[in-house]
């Protein structure tokens, strides 16, 4: 399947029709730290088993970063 992720063309192994969630984790990607937008809506993470993926369709992927406090407080 063919697909547009972050503005790059990627070619998957997922068949054309595969849930979202299947997407995400033939793309090798933690579910749990990412948010996806499908063709330029939110996908609900609990709705990617039940969000099929068709040929042309468009991702955007975006991690989640944790990160510290500063020592001085600011």
């Amino acid at each position: 399947m063919n697909l547009i992720i972050n503005g790059r063309e990627r070619t998957l192994e997922a068949a054309a029709g595969s849930p979202l969630d299947t997407v995400i984790a033939a793309l090798d990607l933690k579910g749990d730290r990412i948010a996806v937008e499908h063709n330029g809506e939110i996908a609900p993470r609990t709705q990617w088993p039940q969000t099929p993926v068709a040929d042309g369709d468009k991702l955007e992927i975006v991690h989640f970063v944790g990160g510290g406090s500063c020592a001085d407080g600011g």
